[in-house]
């Protein structure tokens, strides 16, 4: 004899959702040991469902005992797989032998057998709705009540020990399991001990919540990492069953409680309006959310109405380095976190070198990253925010293993990639927060916002930097150009009192008597005539340069020909040359003795500048600007005392020099030079830490536009690789 009633309908409910659960967490991935353990969970759980339906749906007392038995033999395998979950769960961080594992599920292989026999359940009544248990019901409730108190220790035990998205994974899937198991053994263990079990569905109708706490963690937290198949349709219908259905239920328990009867009707009409009203949330839900975080949640709110203004208000400034450092402060400040770090795009250098930092050490060799290294490939292969403790989930996979490593070595817990035209100019690292929250949906929607700001305050930046430099280079255009003129008038200037002391010589003859006169006259007309001669020469040949003769040249040939003309001054004061030449770099079109004459000007300043026992380094390089242009770049970098600040502009202003003896014109010339080769000079120094001159030759003039392009595609194979990822 079968009674159905609502009771099975919800009990029914229940065990199709920890069937569906237990399925879905499987079949992601079949092999993992997490999804493995709790799969069986879920299915023990569906199997005492189904066993205590039964035990309700039947009246007969045979059917009844055998599903009271079968209600044990499915709980029998609950604690040892719940406590096996726990001890893995969520990173299978503890290594758990064969042996141990054989350990933990022999009590459920134990009991198991024994629920089928009368050591378990003797008889079940249906009057009384009661069982009557056999001595194995005792140890049972002893095996039930260490498995799953045991499970939920280390369960907390993991919480407190864990940061970020795991600490959230945990604490979504104790809270469903807590609840689950006090109401499990209260309304199946507890009371039918002294009682009778006519509220014992209670506690599988329970597991609803459960399955309702672990579903909107696989969907809002990434559980057991079987977000990916929940599509959008799929979450909607998995949230309207977890909703609608439920709902239905209790509007018809409730009819009948109450009134004796149910009317269909009235219940499509409340489950419309429950289905309205939901719609409805969606709507005003951000208004209410930004009222309620503003009158309980004044800190979050603060800290997002900080960012929004920064995010507004950064685009305003235009100085690079000043809007790095705000960049940083206002992040690490507002979102809470210890350790940041900013990396920009460097054409010139050809990687990304560290801009600002805060509190960071990281272990790398130099503070910047090549475009091809790990993390900013992969920024810009996937171009959104990535999140390193996600990452490690697909460690096995080569690629996100170099990248959390990479990672690991920035100190980044979060990376977030400035792109700007689909391109990555650079890209900000952030540590775990002080409070070890993790980065929630709403961190992450508003970070990707600013990026986009930052992107465009930083580009912003740069073009400002550029004009500056380009008023910068017309500046000393202009400068030099107005000095043919001033050159030559200078030149006659000079000559006219030559012209005295020439006539005033003629007149030497006749006073050849008098020593000291003709000793004295001699040294002095002799060294200004020397001095002002090669001061005219100098002079001259500057203002009116002869077009330099262009062929093909080696750079490193012949920074290596400068070099060991300079060996002897570098030796007197013990100054160590360190070459980084690049290997096979492409020929440049130059005039070989001008060329020369740049070379050995900056290094001789470079040997006056450096102190006894310093260092100066020569670095060749080729880069490509942003606009497709192949340069080829020599550096040269001492340790000497540096430039002051407010000298750098006008280090190639003619007759300006820091130097008591020097004339002002040779780096002024340099320039000249540079610039009749279609190139530029730029200049970075720090007192008492070193200068480093930059001299960029453009190397259009020396190839055919078929070679240019093989040229432009083999230094952007990297950046295109990315690309097309």
């Amino acid at each position: 004899m079968i009674n159905l009633s609502i009771t099975n309908i919800v009990l029914w409910v229940a065990f199709l959702l920890n069937l569906a659960l237990g399925f879905l967490v499987y079949l992601k991935e079949p092999k993992r040991s997490v999804n493995i353990s709790f799969s069986i969970c879920t299915w023990a759980l569906s199997g005492w469902i189904l066993g205590v339906s039964m035990f309700f749906l039947f009246k007969d007392p045979t059917p009844r005992l055998f599903w009271a038995r079968m209600t044990f033999f499915s709980a029998s395998i609950i604690p040892s797989a719940f406590f096996y979950f726990s001890l893995i769960f969520p990173q299978e961080k503890r290594t758990i032998t064969p042996s141990k594992i054989l350990l933990i599920f022999s009590p459920a292989l134990m009991f198991a057998i024994a629920s089928l026999t009368k050591l378990m359940v003797h008889s079940a009544r249906w009057d009384t709705l009661t069982m009557n248990y056999g001595v194995a019901h005792k140890f049972f409730s002893v095996y039930l009540l260490a498995g799953m108190f045991g499970g939920i220790f280390f369960l907390i035990k993991s919480y407190r020990n864990s940061v970020g998205l795991k600490r959230i994974q945990i604490k979504y899937c104790l809270s469903g399991l807590l609840i689950m198991t006090i109401f499990g053994i209260s309304f199946n263990l507890i009371i039918p001990m002294i009682s009778s079990s006519r509220f014992s569905y209670l506690g599988p109708v329970s597991s609803i919540i459960m399955v309702s706490f672990i579903s909107y963690a696989i969907v809002r937290h990434r559980l057991m990492d079987i977000n990916i198949v929940f599509k959008k349709g799929t979450t909607y219908v998995l949230l309207i069953l977890l909703f609608l259905v439920p709902s239905a239920i209790l509007i018809v328990i409730f009819q009948k409680l109450f009134f004796k009867e149910i009317n269909y009707l009235f219940s499509v009409i409340i489950l419309s309006l429950l289905f309205v009203v939901a719609r409805l949330f969606h709507e005003i839900k951000p208004g209410a959310e930004k009222a309620v975080e503003y009158v309980l949640f004044r800190n979050k709110y603060d800290y997002r109405e900080t960012l929004g203004k920064f995010g507004r208000a950064m685009v305003s400034i235009l100085d690079l380095q000043s809007l790095s450092r705000r960049i940083i402060d206002t992040i690490a400040q507002t979102m809470g976190v210890e350790k940041a770090s900013l990396f920009l795009l460097n054409e010139e250098k050809g990687g990304f070198v560290l801009k600002e930092s805060r509190n960071v050490e990281m272990e790398l060799p130099t503070p910047m990253l090549q475009k091809g290294d790990p993390l900013p490939h992969y920024l810009q292969r996937i171009e959104e925010i990535i999140v390193r403790e996600e990452l490690m989930k697909g460690a096995h996979i080569p690629e996100l293993k170099k990248v959390v490593d990479q990672m690991s070595l920035l100190e980044a817990e979060v990376s977030i990639p400035l792109l700007s035209k689909g391109r990555l100019i650079g890209f900000i690292n952030l540590s775990h927060k002080f409070n070890k929250d993790i980065y929630s949906h709403e961190d992450i929607e508003l970070l990707t916002t600013l990026a986009f700001q930052t992107s465009i305050a930083i580009e912003n930046a740069r073009l400002y930097e550029d004009l500056k430099k380009s008023k910068s280079y017309m500046r000393r255009a202009d400068r030099l150009a107005s000095l043919g003129t001033l050159a030559t008038g200078l030149a006659h200037e000079i000559r006219n009192p030559l012209v005295a002391i020439k006539t005033f010589t003629q007149l030497l003859p006749d006073r050849l008597d008098d020593e000291e006169f003709r000793n004295h006259f001699l040294n002095v007309a002799s060294s200004e005539v020397d001095r002002i001669s090669s001061l005219i020469t100098e002079l001259l040949d500057f203002a009116k340069p002869s077009e330099p003769k262009l062929e093909l040249e080696d750079i490193n040939s012949i920074l290596d020909g400068m070099l060991l003309l300079i060996s002897t001054e570098t030796k007197k004061k013990e100054i160590s040359v360190v070459k980084n030449y690049t290997p096979n770099l492409p020929l440049v079109k130059v005039d070989r003795e001008q060329i020369k004459q740049v070379f050995l000007n900056i290094l001789l300043n470079a040997i006056d500048a450096t102190p006894i026992k310093g260092r100066i380094s020569v670095t060749t390089r080729s880069f490509i600007k942003p606009h497709g242009e192949p340069y080829l770049q020599i550096e040269f970098t001492d340790t000497g005392c540096g430039i002051p600040p407010e000298h750098l502009e006008e280090i190639f202003t003619p007759f300006f020099s820091t130097k008591d003896k020097g004339s002002g014109l040779g780096l002024a010339i340099c320039h000249q030079i540079i610039q009749d080769h279609n190139g530029y000079i730029d200049v970075e120094s720090e007192l008492n830490r070193g200068t480093s001159f930059y001299i960029n030759l453009p190397l259009q003039e020396a190839y055919t536009k078929e070679k240019k392009e093989d040229f432009i595609r083999e230094h952007r194979e990297g950046f295109d690789s990315v690309e097309s990822a």
